[in-house]
């Protein structure tokens, strides 16, 4: 097989691509960084000529690009988002009278491949990938999560190459074989640089560093207290990832080797992800680095896989905590902010792991202290994680060890990680509630 005859004539213009797109059809988007900024672009051009009149998008956490294309409020007749995970783009795009408009999909994210080959019909999946080898391969490079999964089983494959997309190994090679059509756009990726951690966040941070022992593997969530977790292990030896999200903070701590993988009781020394976000000077360091290796969520995030490594600790964020210790990650007052995403699969894969803990982290109010996230029942209007899963459970004000705790003991302990100005209110709707 002459690989590069077969790009060539794979090779179209943006417009060609986006052409075959079918009316009424699902079209599945690469996910964050792998979001093809040229082919979004091009597919809102079409929809806007009037040679659309009904699509569906499937995509987990969108773009700047998207928001300002295919979310475009002038596309509501024509485009149907259903996000599995959104981002402040996506929130940003939702007009206040339009909240129908974005139809979220619940999904816990190690089943978000299957849903989308599975349970839709993927009739054409468009993604970033990295320049083609000699040998006929592409890369997936920041995003092996449900990409990997789609783009060997959707109908129709579009791919986006785009030099500045970092080749990464494990499972996120893709053969010119396997792909029908190909455009050239290159663009920056998407950029997110962790911000300062406040106060607050460094003290949650200095507690969980404490939980973290020589050895462990990592999981790192999405937030402040996440990186600045990271931040305060710096003298910490021989620890793992196996991580949903690989992040600027990490890239110090396997440079100075305190991230080595040595200890890992799955594919030690590798650094296993599923999905990255970060800055250039990250992308370039996954850039055909071995160590980096990539795998879907299916298999990075099942709580079988994960619970396979010894001393797993899994450390993610929360919107609310009830009294019962009931937790929300994913609406706020009944309207979708993020999702599911894998927290769930993370904070059951690392309890069952030997010696694993499982540590959901939030600071005890939000809004210039004006609201308390320990509440006596969720007000979200969903639970990301049932209480009979939660572990530790750590604000600015202590931590707590949720198993073995009754419903009495559990709302004691929690209205003493809320901030002293709620404590008494959530002991007077306790007493109301039978919790104590």
């Amino acid at each position: 097989m002459d690989v590069q005859a077969l790009y060539q004539e794979k090779l179209m213009t943006i417009e060609e691509a986006v052409g075959y797109v079918k009316n009424d059809s699902n079209v599945i988007l690469g996910m964050s960084v792998a979001m093809p900024p040229g082919l979004i672009t091009g597919l809102s051009r079409r929809i806007e000529s009037g040679d659309l009149d009904k699509i569906y998008l499937y995509y987990m956490h969108g773009s700047q690009t998207l928001q300002n294309t295919l979310l475009k409020e002038a596309l509501q007749e024509v485009v149907c988002p259903r996000p599995m995970f959104m981002s402040a783009f996506d929130r940003h795009a939702i007009p206040q009278d339009h909240q129908g408009w974005m139809q979220f999909v619940p999904a816990t994210f190690h089943q978000v491949g299957r849903l989308l080959t599975e349970h839709i019909d993927p009739e054409c999946f468009m993604v970033t990938v990295s320049p083609m080898d000699q040998h006929g391969y592409f890369s997936l490079g920041t995003n092996a999560d449900y990409g990997a999964t789609v783009i060997r089983k959707a109908k129709r494959i579009i791919v986006e190459v785009n030099h500045h997309m970092p080749r990464t190994f494990g499972e996120c090679s893709v053969h010119i074989s396997e792909i029908d059509h190909i455009v050239e756009h290159d663009k920056p990726l998407m950029s997110a640089s962790p911000a300062m951690p406040s106060d607050v966040d460094l003290a949650i941070a200095r507690q969980i560093s404490e939980m973290i022992k020589d050895g462990d593997t990592l999981q790192m969530g999405v937030g402040g207290v996440p990186n600045a977790v990271l931040g305060e292990l710096t003298q910490h030896q021989d620890l793992g990832l196996h991580t949903e999200l690989f992040s600027p903070a990490m890239v110090d701590l396997i440079k100075s080797g305190v991230i080595n993988g040595h200890r890992k009781s799955v594919m030690p020394y590798k650094h296993v992800f599923t999905l990255a976000i970060g800055d250039e000077a990250m992308y370039r360091f996954m850039d055909n680095n071995p160590a980096i290796v990539g795998y879907p969520a299916a298999w990075v995030n099942h709580p079988n896989v994960i619970r396979k490594n010894r001393n797993m600790i899994s450390v993610n964020a929360a919107l609310e905590v009830d009294l019962t210790g009931q937790i929300n990650a994913e609406q706020i007052n009944g309207h979708p902010f993020s999702g599911t995403g894998g927290q769930l699969d993370f904070v059951r894969g690392a309890y069952a792991s030997e010696n694993g803990r499982s540590v959901i982290a939030l600071h005890s109010t939000a809004k210039n202290q004006s609201v308390s996230k320990i509440v006596p029942r969720i007000q979200g209007g969903v639970v990301t994680d049932p209480r009979m899963d939660t572990h530790f459970i750590v604000t600015e004000f202590g931590a707590v060890n949720m198993k073995g705790l009754s419903i009495s003991q559990r709302a004691k302990a929690l209205i003493e990680l809320a901030h002293p100005k709620f404590r008494d209110e959530l002991r007077f709707e306790a007493q109301k509630l039978g919790n104590i």
